[in-house]
């Protein structure tokens, strides 16, 4: 449910890993897009990323950890630190490497500051995505501590997606998204697209400091 709605369009300046991938990809695309339309490369050129403001209800639902600990999601998510959020599943190809890499390079550009924020990526394929399997995906990206990955019964990260307004019924179906959120009980910005390490670290720091 979003109950507060505030957009703004930011052109995607991307990093030179990530290049190679969303030159080829437009804005909207899923991974299913991503395999089959590459001939649709130049709509990419000034396409925007679009940032939302919205309120949503986290489900209490119980997840798994990447180190194996089952853990009620509200209690998780709300810690006290801000909260930088994404959905993947360690198979894919398309979409999720290229997220994970914005995540990787978030956290590097945040150098000290990143102790304080906490980064949860969750599966859309918990049936495959073990917590052996996301742990390997974690160190694959180098994700520090404040980095965790999450696992879980199909209808628990589900319920997730559905909160978020992320579902899309197939996992090939997915599609770009990242949310950012100061503190508990407070607002969450979207972001749907392909925003660089710099528009996350840019998004996130506007985020704290607002507060």
């Amino acid at each position: 449910m979003a109950t507060k709605h505030v957009t703004h369009s930011v052109p995607v300046v991307f990093s030179a890993t990530l290049a190679s991938f969303v030159a080829m990809t437009p804005q909207s695309a899923t991974c299913a897009e991503m395999s089959h339309e590459h001939h649709h490369h130049h709509q990419m050129a000034d396409a925007p990323y679009q940032a939302s403001v919205h309120e949503y209800a986290l489900p209490d639902v119980t997840l798994i950890r990447d180190d194996g600990a089952e853990v009620r999601l509200p209690a998780e998510i709300d810690d006290g630190r801000p909260v930088v959020l994404n959905f993947i599943y360690t198979s894919c190809t398309a979409i999720c490497p290229m997220l994970s890499q914005t995540f990787a390079g978030f956290q590097q550009k945040l150098g000290d500051d990143v102790g304080g924020v906490h980064m949860i990526s969750i599966s859309i394929d918990p049936d495959y995505d073990t917590p052996e399997r996301l742990a390997a995906y974690a160190e694959r990206y180098g994700a520090g501590e404040q980095w965790t990955y999450y696992t879980g019964t199909p209808e628990a990260s589900i319920a997730v997606q559905k909160a978020f307004q992320a579902y899309y019924v197939d996992k090939m179906n997915h599609r770009p998204v990242a949310f950012l959120r100061r503190g508990p009980g407070e607002p969450w910005v979207r972001l749907d697209g392909f925003a660089s390490p710099d528009d996350l670290v840019r998004e996130y720091r506007q985020l704290v400091d607002a507060g």
